[in-house]
């Protein structure tokens, strides 16, 4: 790789919330201690003659909407860029904050306040953030080589959705799955490869990124504020061998540890270690990939927004002072995706082009692990690496027949079925060979 073609920083920062603030926008009980403290990883890249780009994953639930917006806008600003330029993922750990400030205005309207976030912290967080984003961009030092590797994770994933013969679905394998039927099921549709980029300045490792597919939960609902397993390994590595370590979770929307996880047993640390395992096998196999040019692409689009719930029935919801803080929550967070999209406000994927031959792209909301694979058909003579959980704003984004098919995810979705098309041309777009030079 041609010397100064990039430049790059990595940056960490706390973003441990704390005790008493809400936790998953209010769908689990709010913190009443940290078990691990939750921190922002991320880096700052900065191509010849272009403006920097800025990768952020967060060891959160989700982050959505507006708020989504706040955190782009204040990391571009940090480090002088534009704000389609940035991406903000969440690995979505569950007992961690999903905060959304458009929802929560809705909440306040009808007499909830506090149920997705509390008080000013969040804005506090984003500064802290755009601080590290900041210095970091005051010490980039030139990439001189790209690696990238992969290793397969061993029972940890397992498609959620068990269908039956008639093609329903017939049971859903959860986090900890009790039901030892649907365990004995096969996997179903998953990706079981962990996927890597290392970057080096003059023979030295300056960072590696990561993504896996998997809901990073071993348990949740505690009210113990985690990072999960995902977040555990990725520590773990990271001090065993001295430089930072960026863990994105890719296309889960419809992948869990149901399979192997019967909940009767220390499954994070089993999890932990085996995602730390696959870690050191992506490093120890990274080999250099030819990078003679940089591009970041970006592609805008309208999820159309589930109606088949009126205002009427989500303003029964909200008024209904008997109805679960969960399910107040959810029908604020499908009235401020509706009333986002009536606006014109779209959903923003990204592609960060290393050459011609390696493709990391950035996905929306809790999207299905077959767009993911999907992907990477579209590119055989490319390594194509997914993340997801950027914006949440249209919360699962299933495939079309998911609908029909039943089951947890598409009665939950924010967005409709009809998502589907404009989702796929939108990776199509992306993903696509670089024009030449």
């Amino acid at each position: 790789m041609r010397e100064a073609i990039l430049r790059a920083a990595p940056f960490r920062a706390d973003v441990t919330p704390p005790v008493g603030f809400p936790l998953c926008a209010g769908w689990y009980p709010a913190a009443v201690a940290v078990e691990n403290p939750l921190s922002a990883n991320g880096i700052v890249l900065i191509p010849e003659n272009q403006k920097a780009i800025v990768l952020c994953a967060l060891d959160w639930a989700e982050l959505s909407n507006g708020e989504h917006d706040a955190w782009r806008n204040a990391l571009a600003d940090a480090a002088g860029t534009t704000p389609d330029r940035v991406a903000v993922h969440c690995t979505h750990c569950h007992d961690a904050p999903w905060p959304d400030r458009d929802a929560q205005g809705i909440l306040d309207q009808f007499g909830a306040p506090d149920v997705i976030q509390i008080g000013d912290w969040n804005q506090q967080v984003i500064v802290s953030v755009a601080d590290a984003v900041r210095a970091a961009s005051g010490k980039t030092v030139p990439v001189t080589e790209i690696r990238t590797g992969a290793a397969r994770v061993e029972e940890v994933a397992s498609n959620r959705r068990v269908l039956g013969a008639d093609g329903k679905v017939k049971g859903v394998r959860w986090t900890r799955c009790r039901d030892a039927a649907l365990r004995a099921e096969p996997e179903g549709t998953i990706d079981p490869v962990l996927r890597s980029i290392v970057m080096l300045s003059d023979n030295q490792p300056l960072a590696a990124l990561h993504a896996y597919a998997v809901h990073p939960t071993s348990h949740d609902g505690t009210g113990q504020v985690t990072c999960e397993f995902v977040g555990l390994a990725r520590d773990r590595v990271a001090d065993e061998l001295g430089f930072p370590q960026i863990y994105f979770t890719g296309c889960a929307g419809n992948v869990t540890t149901g399979k192997y996880n019967d909940g009767a047993g220390d499954y994070r640390e089993r999890f932990t270690q085996r995602i730390a395992d696959a870690l050191r096998l992506s490093l120890t196999a990274a080999r250099p990939a030819m990078v003679p040019n940089v591009e970041w692409r970006t592609a805008s689009v309208i999820l159309p927004p589930r109606d088949d719930f009126s205002v009427t029935d989500l303003t029964d919801i909200l008024v209904d002072p008997a109805v679960s803080p969960k399910e107040r929550s959810r029908a604020a967070l499908i009235l401020a995706y509706r009333h986002r999209c009536e606006s014109g406000i779209p959903v923003v994927l990204g592609a960060l082009h290393l050459g011609p031959e390696l493709v990391w792209l950035h996905t929306p909301g809790e999207t299905f692990v077959e767009y993911q694979r999907d992907a990477q058909a579209l590119r055989p003579d490319a390594s194509v690496i997914v993340v997801s959980y950027g914006d949440c704003g249209p919360g699962y984004i299933p495939l079309e027949r998911s609908y029909a098919e039943g089951g947890y995810e598409p009665k939950d979705a924010f967005c409709s079925p009809a998502s589907e098309a404009p989702m796929r041309a939108a990776i199509a777009a992306l993903v696509a060979k670089q024009s030449a030079p």
